[in-house]
């Protein structure tokens, strides 16, 4: 089979080059130059266009219906709302693809060169310029207004009963975190993050003050000697021991900054250092239920990112200091949309859709839709931060944090 098309390829090619051949041996007996185009043959292109102007829609409707239902079902209440959103513009553009070209195509085929036709100068005419103003801006307008609508009900404020998560993003990978108990996220700092004592999200307790500050003291420590030693005994340059000093400042700088937070109240009166310890955090995949409105909080710890799930058309950046947030309810459940599809491989999933780096085609995270009853089976079984529950009856304060406190331990 590979050898006959080959073939086909071959001929069609010589066949090409003979009518080539054929067409400078007409146009060397005609005794005419080349340059020169007879009323014939202008009038034969200007049929060819209106030809080709039947063959370019129809390939286009066919490429339509082929291939026009290019987004796999929504999954959301607010995805059907985007997708009539898309269908509006879809069916503008098409609408005005099909004017604009059989305008072309007709002025091409109406209007081809004749000998003693002239051309009709027009320097201006304002209906013209209204109708091309008012039309696209008209147009415009009603894309604009409603896709504000449809965009101020996806960030709008959600509902008391919705759900929290926060998807906290960093090079290359997600973790998803979910409020304890007390429904209330627990306070997060960027200056608390450390690996070593496993506060990847920086939330912010006592102990995890504690242990940042006592962390940055034994390095400062370690540092100093350095340099007490290299005045004693000189071994590294000048410029090697200016930048040991200013990691000092820096790490000095960090540390009373965390010195300097303060322990505030949430809304359900629990300390957001108390309201961190029961928060559930989660890697690899994370569940929400179905018909239930779910409010993202996004953070990121390094690079801008993108918050990407495509089945339920939502999207937001990840950006590094400035949470961000939509709402959506979820309609459809993994295994409701896995039989619709009639493939028991499907998973929904999270994405990031900014290319942030070289492992960027790595970044996503599963997610699971399912009845409410198996999603807080599931939630039941994961990791608190501290293991432990929130207690409730601690009140919110104000005080700042001393650094004696932090030596102690902070009780």
């Amino acid at each position: 089979m590979k050898l006959l098309i080959l073939l086909v390829i071959v001929l069609a090619i010589i066949a090409i080059a003979q009518l080539t051949k054929v067409y400078d041996l007409s146009k060397n007996l005609r005794k005419s130059k080349e340059e020169e185009i007879s009323d014939s043959d202008n009038k034969l292109n200007a049929n060819l266009m209106l030809i080709w102007m039947f063959v370019f829609f129809l390939g286009t409707i066919f490429l339509y219906v082929r291939y026009g239902n290019y987004l796999p079902e929504a999954a959301s209440v607010h995805g059907k709302e985007v997708d009539w959103l898309m269908s509006i513009n879809l069916w503008g553009i098409t609408i005005a693809f099909f004017i604009v070209n059989a305008a072309l195509f007709y002025v091409a085929w109406k209007f081809y060169y004749k000998k003693g036709r002239k051309v009709k100068f027009m320097l201006h005419d304002n209906k013209l310029e209204m109708i091309w103003t008012l039309i696209p801006g008209v147009s415009m307008a009603f894309i604009i207004i409603f896709g504000l609508i449809t965009w101020n009900h996806i960030t709008g404020p959600a509902s008391p009963d919705a759900i929290k998560v926060e998807l906290y993003s960093e090079q290359f990978k997600w973790t998803a975190r979910y409020p304890g108990g007390d429904k209330e996220f627990g306070a997060s700092n960027y200056n608390l993050i450390d690996a070593e004592t496993g506060n990847a999200l920086g939330l912010v307790d006592k102990e995890a003050v504690a242990l940042k500050v006592n962390s940055i003291d034994k390095a400062v420590d370690s540092i100093q000697s350095i340099i007490s030693n290299n005045a004693k005994n000189p071994v590294f340059p000048e410029s090697y021991v200016e930048t040991l000093n200013d990691k000092v400042y820096r790490m000095q700088r960090q540390k009373q900054r965390i010195l300097d937070l303060r322990e505030y109240g949430t809304p359900s009166g629990v300390s957001e250092w108390q309201a961190g310890k029961d928060d559930k955090i989660v890697k690899g995949e994370f569940h929400i239920p179905v018909g239930q409105e779910v409010e993202f909080v996004f953070r990121s710890q390094d690079v801008i990112h993108s918050a990407y799930m495509p089945h339920f058309r939502a999207q937001m950046n990840a950006v590094p200091g400035v949470p961000t947030r939509f709402k959506m309810t979820p309609t459809i459940t993994t295994k409701e949309m896995r039989q619709k599809l009639n493939n028991d491989a499907f998973n929904y999933i999270l994405l990031c859709n900014k290319v942030c780096g070289a492992a960027h085609y790595n970044m996503k995270m599963e997610v699971v839709v399912e009845t409410q009853e198996e999603y807080d089976a599931w939630l039941g079984k994961q990791k608190s931060f501290k293991g432990e529950p929130s207690d409730k009856k601690d009140v919110a304060t104000v005080d700042v944090v001393s650094e004696k406190d932090v030596k102690v331990g902070l009780n």
